[in-house]
């Protein structure tokens, strides 16, 4: 089982452990402390000893930052988790701040007195992130103050250890390129630059580079630790060799010189007094990095992590392990809903599911010799009002069973050695009101106006991002959350740079992945969401147009419930989208199933009446 179903949060960790952090606050004068879900590598995963803002506040979600002064605390999130870090954390000790509307740096602005002195780990924050504190603190005439000790670790008496996962070779079959080439590629990316050398501190960067894959974090194989890559093609790699098989290290060591991670601020520092130019992306490098470099007499060079679009812009070998992975992950989606079908309200409940859609899974990855290798994040099972809450993690406390007359909502996917998946679907239960059938078919004209959109070499996901929501602004409605992230090849689920969203500034280039998957959700009652994973496609020329035209190639396979769909609301072009959506779907995911399986699938995929008007 790779999903957990304990309690995602417990409110009363907040009290104790928040009077302890403001004792040794008071104890080195310090007026306050941030402390931000992050770790040194600003993943979306962090590591249990890294988990620091669940631990005080009992918040669970991926994107959080509390501030603890003397005598208030408050804990920031976005659209995402107003719902859920209610029932989190201690609302007699947080006060909750929107993470999007008054973010830290507006709110110190405006709260944070003259003189106050407020701590931050510089492991914990980027340069962009503390450029723009610091900017806001000197306007209300406060100060941040780097620590060398994080107050977290001190008092946390039972933190646990780092991970040691074993790391393994990425078969170049699904790297599609070997890690020598791709090292060349990156040192002549930092030559560009200007710089002599690169920090690479996420470790999706790291694994691709190298064709490594680890399990340091939850549900992406990442192996943690840093590298220095050099213009000159002396690099190192800083992880804790425990982690490294015979052959593992043997490999590695024709790629870079190997050291343990305590050796990683010493070799920065030595790089910088030697004169190195050294290169730190803003959004993703710690502060403390600068301050390493700087502090050692060296020179910033503010350039993004040269392995990002690379990473992004997936090759034909792995564009085509994701193809067959999203076929194999259809057929168990497939398979799941079948059974879903099959079974009569009231008598499962949310983990139930989950624990199914984990077997057939598992299951069709041995058919077909491409085991299940872990989830790619919690799956969110949400029936009825918790389908509303957008990143709900089901707990053994919290979850519901699926009642005649709501909506279920299930978003979850797999990691397999060839391609990451990410999908999901809402279905009634019984017999869904007319309301949420006229919502559902708002979000699938959405979802099919990017999946049929066709754009020029240079359109940035900002620019489409409405194109989802028109149907819903008509109606007066919306969903607070972008409509598309990037997905890794056998990395994290959410990748960046590129995202489709208003604050998507990424051009969207061929061969990048990413979902594509509006909603809708009514609290208190249901969420709706359908998501797909997409493909860019090269730019092709419109008989007719002046300019080649990039378009999107749906990659998930799985039925969409026609029961939730009131056809005269769409155009005669949708239906045709999904009739022909769903004939592929039957097509290349039915010679993966049978017996019941297939017939559902069968009648699922069927065409819908024609009733467009348009």
């Amino acid at each position: 089982m790779f999903q957990s179903f304990d309690s995602a949060g417990d409110p009363a960790v907040g009290k104790p452990r928040v009077a302890m952090l403001r004792q040794w606050l008071a104890e080195i004068n310090l007026d306050g402390f941030i402390v931000p879900r992050a770790d040194e590598h600003q993943g979306e995963y962090v590591a249990d000893r890294s988990a620091r803002l669940k631990w005080l506040t009992g918040f669970s979600g991926s994107a959080g930052v509390a501030i603890i002064l003397r005598d208030r605390a408050f804990i920031f999130v976005d659209g995402r988790y107003t719902l859920q870090v209610r029932g989190e954390v201690d609302l007699s000790i947080f006060t909750i701040e929107s993470l999007i509307d008054n973010p830290p740096p507006s709110w110190i602005k405006d709260n944070l007195g003259k003189g106050a002195r407020l701590g931050f780990d510089p492991w914990l924050h980027t340069l962009s992130e503390i450029k723009a504190l610091k900017a806001s603190a000197e306007q209300s005439g406060a100060t941040l103050v780097p620590l060398d000790k994080n107050p977290i670790d001190v008092i946390w008496k039972d933190q646990p250890q780092p991970p040691r996962a074993p790391v393994e070779l990425h078969p170049i079959e699904f790297a599609g390129e070997l890690a020598k080439d791709k090292l060349a590629r990156l040192a002549s990316a930092i030559e560009k630059d200007g710089a002599t050398h690169v920090v690479l501190t996420d470790p999706s960067s790291i694994a691709w580079a190298f064709n490594i894959r680890g399990g340091d974090v939850a549900h992406t194989p990442l192996a943690l630790g840093f590298a220095i890559l050099a213009a000159d093609g002396k690099h190192q790699l800083f992880m804790d060799q425990r982690k490294f098989s015979r052959m593992v290290a043997a490999y590695l060591t024709q790629l870079a010189d190997l050291h343990e991670p305590g050796g990683f601020e010493a070799a920065v520092a030595d790089l910088a007094r030697g004169g190195a130019k050294i290169a730190l992306d803003p959004v993703l490098a710690a502060e403390k990095l600068k301050m390493l470099v700087e502090g050692n007499g060296g020179t910033v060079v503010s350039a993004a992590d040269p392995a990002r679009i690379p990473r992004a812009t997936k090759n034909q070998a792995e564009i085509a392990g994701s193809r067959a992975a999203h076929r194999r992950d259809g057929a168990a989606v497939a398979k799941l809903l079948c059974w879903l079908d099959r079974q009569k309200p009231d008598t499962l409940d949310e983990i139930d599911v989950v624990t199914k859609l984990e077997e057939v899974r598992r299951q069709t990855g041995e058919e077909t010799q491409m085991p299940l290798r872990d989830i790619s994040f919690d799956t969110i099972s949400g029936a009825g009002p918790n389908g509303a809450i957008m990143h709900y993690r089901v707990s053994r406390a919290t979850s519901r069973k699926l009642v005649e007359g709501e909506l279920f909502l299930l978003d979850s996917g797999g990691q397999y050695q060839d391609g990451t998946t990410d999908i999901t679907r809402t279905v009634p239960i019984g017999q869904p009101t007319e309301e949420m059938r006229e919502r559902f078919t708002l979000v699938l004209k959405g979802m099919i106006g990017i999946s049929t959109l066709r754009f020029p070499a240079g359109t940035r996901g900002s620019e489409i991002d409405a194109l989802a929501r028109v149907a819903l602004w008509k109606h007066g409605c919306d969903f607070a959350h972008g409509t598309g992230h990037g997905v890794g090849s056998y990395l994290a689920v959410h990748e960046g740079p590129q995202r489709i969203a208003r604050t998507g500034t990424e051009k969207l280039l061929a061969g990048m992945m990413l979902s594509n998957e509006p909603g809708y959700y009514k609290e208190g009652s249901y969420g709706i969401r359908i998501e797909n994973l997409v493909l860019v496609t090269p730019a092709e020329q419109i008989e007719g147009g002046d300019i080649a035209m990039h378009s999107f190639e749906t990659l998930t396979l799985a039925p969409i419930d026609k029961r939730l769909i009131r056809t005269e609301l769409l155009t005669r072009d949708e239906l045709h989208w999904l009739d022909t959506y769903h004939a592929r779907v039957l097509a290349e995911i039915g010679p993966m199933v049978d017996g019941e399986t297939l017939t559902w699938l069968e009648k699922a995929t069927a065409p819908l009446p024609h009733d467009a008007k348009i």
